[in-house]
């Protein structure tokens, strides 16, 4: 969460100007933007059930022999002639499975692909969590709310968090179920009206996507003691309960939030049945859960130590208990808590906020790890990380090579990355939108969404990790495996059943070994093509092709080979940020 909500970054005017916008919509992307100049494609969901009917919509097609291909990996499951700008297709009867989607054209001269886009079969969103969120909930019109998540739809945005909607961290929905407040200052002394949170929610579901609502597990207002809250229920920084732990906030900020123990039974029976009235009232499918991260040594009202990492835990069984049919998900700030977190076993993915502990690219695949070891390799992770940082201190750009790269790596681990709402997130107070897309991120990020969802089957959905040599046989590129290494094209290999893939991840010309790009500085590296490769490898291999979101839309290439005694040669068409190569046996 706002784990160092520094108040410079909110009482900047830019920042001040955004708060206080009732339209709550900065149309940061045109939902039809596309990786292709002549078509741009969207679905009519995020995801869909196994059998559903896919509805397919191009922004125009040219005239012409044109095509449309339908794949899983690198299997041609059938093809049809395009007969207009609108189609369906019924996904098939395979439950979590991703496919690509390929509009080509034909001519003497071979086919061109003139767009792709992913498509998500998945009777549940949290085996591939694709988190976004939404932060503003002024007075909108219904098709501002529309184009927002319209523009997540694109994404393949499958669940969208809610953050700072509510009225008090300790009393979450404005006033009662029986008499719900028509609008309301938030934490930030925004506007926030019950009829934007009600048609979001309706808009996210009709995209078959689910709606998350955002809180603190253990925040209360200055105001609280008048709505019920016990003076025993807090957390204190000395052991006679004279001194609040507090996260101390300044205007425009409506309070402080004072911290109260999230093990104490009370406090959780008291915030569940505010829950309900929450549930009762708008219908979110579950609960995003927020701490702040560790807190030093505290203590309870009786002046005995508090233990949060399993006072976590007992607040998720309690939530879990009081709204069994509610998804729940939980921030591990800095990893604190992770694995009491996620052993309650009660928690759909894993969400963590990452920080400067776990500021490396290296850091990215620990994280994962971890939380595969703590899961049993059942969780997905999702990580909380805060592009440009110190960059989005002032009004800006977003630096598109260091969101790309940060990206491909944390896709190629397994992971995703929540970055994606009204606008692109670069703090950790959600509202923020000092930097812009450039149109290049723009078409980037739908081809990096649809390569995350068409691959999912190899990218997250199992398999083990490996070290895979390559050996440049051209001079074009240099190599290493894992980890990454300034000057390197660096290999990741993750051997799923009898595929072996290969993540060539481009690191050439990177200038730190820091995802955060903190000041926006990471170079663009330079496009390497017909680069010709060996890949150390003793099994028979039967084919061999690649794709990446950096060409044609992630559109599979199947690539030529030489069987040597050590391997395979190849010649990579070309790689910019990140290619992935897959081998397959003969």
């Amino acid at each position: 969460m706002k784990r160092n909500m520094l108040l410079q970054m909110i009482l900047a005017g830019c920042l001040l100007t955004a708060c206080n916008k009732e339209e709550g919509y900065t149309g940061f992307v045109d939902p039809d933007a596309g990786k292709n100049a002549q078509i741009s494609l969207s679905t009519d969901k995020a995801a869909y059930a196994p059998g559903e009917t896919v509805t397919f919509t191009a922004s125009q097609m040219p005239a012409g022999a044109i095509y449309i291909r339908y794949r899983h990996l690198g299997e041609n499951l059938g093809e049809q002639a395009a007969s207009g700008a609108t189609w369906t297709w019924t996904a098939p009867d395979d439950d979590f499975t991703g496919y690509l989607v390929e509009v080509y054209q034909k001519s003497s001269e071979g086919e061109t692909t003139l767009a792709t886009i992913g498509v998500d079969v998945s009777s549940d969103w949290t085996r591939f969590p694709r988190y976004g969120f939404l932060s503003t909930f002024g007075q909108m019109p219904q098709s501002g709310i529309e184009s927002v998540i319209d523009n997540l739809n694109r994404h393949h945005i499958n669940g969208v968090q809610f953050q700072d909607w509510h009225y008090k961290h300790h009393w979450p929905l404005g006033g009662t179920r029986e008499n719900p407040l028509a609008s309301y200052l938030d934490i930030a002394s925004r506007t926030t009206y019950l009829s934007t949170l009600q048609a979001y929610i309706e808009k996210i579901h009709s995209c078959g996507m689910k709606a998350i609502f955002y809180n603190l597990c253990f925040g209360a207002l200055d105001d609280a003691a008048q709505d019920g809250v016990n003076e025993r229920w807090y957390i204190f920084k000395d052991t006679n309960h004279a001194q609040k732990d507090v996260h101390e906030l300044g205007s425009p900020f409506k309070s402080s939030i004072y911290l109260l123990d999230p093990a104490n039974t009370e406090w959780q029976n008291y915030i569940g049945t505010r829950n309900d009235d929450v549930y009762a009232v708008l219908d979110f499918d579950g609960y995003q859960i927020d701490q702040l991260g560790d807190r030093g040594t505290r203590y309870n009202y009786d002046g005995q130590p508090v233990d949060l990492k399993a006072g976590y835990a007992s607040f998720i069984r309690a939530m879990k208990t009081k709204h069994p049919q509610k998804r729940l998900v939980m921030n591990a700030v800095s990893s604190f808590g992770a694995s009491e977190i996620v052993g309650t076993g009660e928690v759909d993915f894993c969400y963590n906020e990452l920080w400067d502990s776990e500021d490396q690219f290296s850091d990215l695949r620990s994280v994962i790890e971890a939380n595969d070891t703590y899961g049993n390799n059942t969780l997905k992770t999702v990580l909380a990380a805060y592009m440009n940082y110190d960059l989005a201190n002032n009004i800006g750009t977003f630096n598109t090579p260091g969101v790309l790269l940060t990206d491909a790596v944390i896709f190629a681990l397994g992971g995703s990355h929540l970055e994606l709402g009204e606008h692109m997130l670069c703090k950790e107070y959600f509202p923020n939108s000092n930097l812009g897309m450039s149109e290049e991120l723009q078409q980037a990020m739908v081809a990096y969404y649809d390569f995350l969802v068409a691959y999912e089957n190899l990218l997250r959905d199992g398999g083990e990790f490996n070290d895979v040599t390559l050996t440049s046989t051209d001079g074009k590129l240099s190599f290493t495996t894992w980890a990454p290494t300034l000057g390197k094209v660096v290999t990741l290999g993750r051997k799923v059943g009898d595929r072996q893939v290969v993540h060539l991840l481009n690191f050439s010309q990177a200038n730190s070994l820091s995802w955060r790009d903190l000041n926006g500085t990471m170079p663009e590296p330079l496009t390497v093509e017909s680069a010709e490769v060996e890949i150390a490898t003793q099994e028979s291999v039967g084919r061999v092709w690649m794709a990446s979101p950096d060409i044609d839309g992630g559109a599979v290439r199947t690539l030529p080979f030489e069987q040597t005694a050590s391997g395979i040669r190849v010649t990579i068409p070309s790689i910019k940020y990140w290619d992935m190569i897959v081998l397959e046996k003969d």
